[in-house]
């Protein structure tokens, strides 16, 4: 068998921008087409984890983000190296691959545009929806490269991590990151627990908080383990890509990823909840010393094992494929075409849905809203709330307490909290995905489906507050009925649920790409039942205050009286 021409037919290998240019120009016409779609993903990559640099300094679980193009480049120069004894990928397998990962860039950038049209850049599933598009814009690269009319890489795994690398470095969606560290959090919890009972220490479990008589440990969303279990399991891909040759081998090393991440992570909560046992202060220091130390001990044992299953290196042997003739075109153009419409859909959209700045506008004054004092009740106003502005996006926040004896000889307990978004502070997304329901659970509240509905709250005196979202709770046996609003500019939003995908896509289509609407969450929580508490003039007077914020307050027979803050 002859030579296929890709062999044999190059300009004289030689140094310099001239030769390398000489090269380029030999280059075949799938060459050139394999070439366009390598440079379209190289720019889609640089633009990603520009987009991206911001989010990996920001979260923590996100810092191995930084090493995500160097990466995606060792596994692109050792797919590389195994290029000369490959055959390459047919021109049928080659086209119905470029056909399906086609399918999913244009899924991934149209989702995105329309998560970026609704929720704006920031919002986690745009970025994770982006991502996936750089993905399969990467992986549209890779096909065309390891094709047999060009082989400059071979079909194999590191060509296959390479997507991989760009999705575990973005955020994932909320719902799948909420269902995560809640099951990483409680389980951490739980063997933390039964770790101390089997040594002889006295522990009971109250949600994710480990009581010890003398002090109490919370296991946060940053101890559940979820940045070392995504780092470690990137870190096991990207090692068995570039040192690793036989399956077994690395099916091994990556399989090992997640358990030696959630182990260590596991050793790291144990050793915390000994330490503030003996009454070592482990917030600060020792929190952040052994949460380093962790990563830092379970990349070192994963590049161990992966250094101690390498293989000696085999130097391929190059091989000659059959001739190409024109089976490249089909593949080639349908991978053009698709990254020329996704960068155009993209680009349209993204000049569209910029956040501005926050429209300047006079706050209201939440503390004269809520009552600060009321006969009978003893008030507690909480003042560490503005540790949350960074995630809330918002300082106006406040949350005032209310306690006294019921008439039982039961504690009655109610709860004011509110917070205000100038407009353009914040996406209509973003504040919806901090209901009750979304974060509650992760502080060892469980969600009652009984205790789900919206409802008109009726006072005793005859007013009602309609639209009000009830969800009920209860958390080591103590209960919490919680009545929320979420207002948009006035209005209050619709049934939400942050977790689906679907609601969001709803969202979207009612509320299309508007950005200039000030925002307002009520929300009032006792452990009574609302009948129990409806005659409180205190409710009454909390009700008033809120319905100046928008919460829709009538009289039956009488025009509406909320008065929301533009």
């Amino acid at each position: 068998m002859s030579a296929t021409p890709e062999l044999n037919a190059r300009p004289a290998e030689g140094g310099g921008i001239g030769a390398g240019w000489a090269r380029i120009r030999a280059w075949s016409e799938a060459e050139r087409a394999a070439g366009a779609v390598c440079v379209a993903g190289a720019l889609a990559l640089l633009a990603w984890a520009a987009r991206l640099w911001p989010e990996w300094s920001r979260n923590p679980d996100l810092s191995h983000g930084f090493l995500a193009v160097p990466a995606v480049a060792l596994l692109w120069f050792r797919a590389r190296e195994d290029a000369p004894a490959s055959r390459g990928l047919g021109p049928a397998l080659q086209t119905a691959l470029v056909l399906a990962a086609t399918l999913g860039l244009g899924g991934a950038a149209l989702l995105a545009a329309v998560y970026a049209t609704a929720f704006g850049w920031t919002a986690s599933p745009t970025l994770f929806l982006a991502s996936a598009a750089v993905a399969a814009a990467l992986t549209l690269a890779a096909l065309l490269a390891a094709g047999r009319a060009v082989r400059w890489i071979a079909p194999g795994w590191p060509a296959l991590v390479l997507p991989a690398v760009v999705l575990l470095s973005a955020p994932l969606p909320p719902g799948t990151y909420s269902r995560l560290t809640l099951g990483l959090q409680s389980g951490i919890t739980v063997g933390v627990v039964e770790t101390l009972r089997l040594f002889g220490v006295a522990a009971m479990r109250s949600g994710n908080v480990i009581n010890l008589g003398t002090t109490s440990v919370g296991v946060e969303e940053a101890c559940s383990g979820v940045r070392s279990l995504v780092s470690c399991v990137l870190a096991g891909l990207v090692l068995s890509a570039l040192l690793l040759r036989s399956p077994w081998r690395r099916a091994l090393l990556v399989g090992l990823a997640a358990p030696l991440a959630l182990a260590t992570n596991f050793a790291r909560s144990l050793a915390l909840t000994l330490l503030a046992r003996g009454g070592v202060d482990i917030v600060g220091f020792w929190h952040d010393a052994l949460g380093y130390a962790v990563l830092v001990v379970t990349a070192g044992l994963l590049a161990a094992l992966a250094f101690f299953l390498e293989e000696t290196p085999v130097r391929p042997v190059a091989r000659a494929g059959g001739p190409a003739g024109n089976s490249w075109k089909p593949a080639s153009v349908l991978a053009l075409a698709a990254l020329a419409l996704a960068f155009v859909w993209v680009g349209q959209l993204l000049a569209r849905t910029q956040f501005g700045a926050p429209t300047a506008s006079t706050p209201p004054d939440l503390a004269r809203l809520v009552p600060a004092a009321a006969e009978g009740w003893t008030v507690t106003t909480r003042t560490d709330l503005g540790r949350f502005a960074g995630i809330l996006r918002t300082d106006h926040l406040l949350e005032r307490s209310y306690s006294k004896p019921g008439a039982d000889g039961r504690l009655v307990q109610l709860t004011v909290y509110t917070a205000w978004w100038p407009a353009g502070a914040s996406s209509v997304s973003e504040v919806a995905t901090h209901t009750p329901e979304a974060c509650w659970p992760g502080a060892g509240w469980t969600l009652l489906p009984e205790g789900t509905a919206r409802r008109g709250l009726r006072l005793t005196d005859g007013r009602i507050a309609d639209e009000a979202e009830q969800r009920s709770f209860v958390g080591n046996g103590y209960p919490q009925h919680v009545w929320f609003w979420h207002v948009v500019d006035g209005a209050p939003l619709g049934p939400f649920e942050p977790k689906s995908w679907r609601q969001q896509l709803r969202l979207f289509f009612e509320r299309g790409i508007r950005r200039d609407e000030p925002q307002v969450f009520a929300r009032l929580s006792s452990n009574r039942e609302w009948a129990e508490i409806a005659g409180e003039p205190l409710v009454g007077e909390a009700i008033a205050g809120l319905a100046r914020l928008g919460v829709p307050l009538r009289t039956p027979g009488v025009a509406e009286v909320s008065v929301a803050p533009k």
